[in-house]
């Protein structure tokens, strides 16, 4: 759907990637949330059917995934970054909105947060509910994020997520919920909110992105192996040693309450760090720092403590400070920074 600019509206491009938002009923007349298919509504379906889009933005919609977020994997993640990056550096788009399965979308969001070098507004927004269930929140998620990313004072924030009338910050937020509609949340709170049809914040990120991150999307060819292991009792090594089998180059540990580390695993941690593979510790709580040699002696092993990244934000920064250096210092560093 390419409508026609008009000089007074915001020029926004509408990226559809699938998920709950882009969902239907199973069957004909199916109202139920729980029973549907995700990914079968289009882009342009999905902005017919959100009424007064047309009155807060010229929209152009593009299709460039049709999966559940699920589905999700690093080289669709690279893809999407470049796509918005592309759209960003364009002259005739003034703001980027994405829509996104929930499932997934903090990562894919945090990861635009650090790679995608503009201060243009980008928003992802998703649903909780498929457009065929009773009070499906898509479309309001969607008016929302159009709102958002089409107001001037949303440009040089940080890549944003809108979800039930509430802007978060992508460095912060995550699902949750498995079914609430208010399933997002931040540990810090919320930038802000949408009040009568536009953004209010209430409070700024200080912490470096997009146009003021060392990361660039353009720059940036594959991103190495990370992987991610939930602390939970009675541990074994098995699966930390299968990581490194597989090629992983740091592997994010979800350690117990503020990243504990039980003393059986104090060896095998000593040993993946003196192999190149170092150990970021960071809490399964979700909410929190993790602090350096807090409850381990992150120097002796060399291991990395991740503040308050929960293990798949962990993941992804660890990988794109793999992408620039080996040195567990400076990744140690890049943790500090983000």
């Amino acid at each position: 759907m390419n409508r026609t600019p008009t000089a007074s509206l915001p020029r926004i491009a509408v990226v559809a990637t699938g998920g709950t938002i882009a969902g239907a009923g199973t069957a004909p007349g199916d109202a139920a949330s729980a029973a549907y298919r995700s990914a079968v509504v289009s882009a342009d379906e999905l902005l017919a059917a959100v009424p007064g889009l047309q009155r807060l933005a010229a929209l152009r919609a593009e299709q460039l995934f049709q999966i559940d977020s699920a589905d999700f994997t690093d080289d669709k993640l690279l893809a999407l970054a470049r796509h918005v990056a592309a759209l960003c550096a364009r002259d005739d788009v003034d703001g980027v909105v994405v829509t996104h399965g929930t499932d997934t979308m903090e990562e894919s969001a945090y990861f635009l947060h650090l790679v995608v070098k503009s201060a243009k507004p980008i928003v992802l927004t998703g649903a909780m509910r498929p457009g065929t269930a009773p009070a499906a929140d898509g479309p309001a998620n969607l008016l929302h994020a159009v709102a958002v990313a089409a107001h001037a004072s949303s440009a040089g924030r940080g890549v944003l997520v809108v979800m039930n009338e509430e802007i978060h910050s992508a460095r912060d937020v995550a699902k949750v919920h498995s079914q609430r509609l208010d399933a997002f949340a931040s540990p810090h709170g919320a930038l802000g909110a949408v009040v009568q049809g536009a953004p209010r914040w209430y409070r700024a990120l200080t912490r470096p992105h997009t146009t003021a991150s060392e990361f660039d999307i353009t720059a940036i060819d594959a991103l190495p192996l990370v992987g991610v292991v939930m602390g939970h009792g009675h541990m074994r090594r098995e699966v930390f040693d299968a990581w490194v089998a597989a090629g992983a180059r740091a592997i994010a540990h979800a350690g117990f309450g503020g990243g504990t580390v039980p003393d059986y695993l104090n060896p095998l941690f000593a040993e993946l760090c003196a192999r190149g593979v170092p150990v970021v510790r960071c809490a399964r709580v979700g909410a929190g720092p993790v602090i350096r040699n807090a409850n381990f002696d992150d120097d002796a092993c060399g291991s990395i403590a991740a503040d308050d990244q929960n293990p798949p934000r962990a993941r992804l920064l660890a990988a794109l400070a793999l992408t620039r250096t080996p040195d567990v210092r400076e990744m140690q560093g890049v943790f500090d920074r983000y």
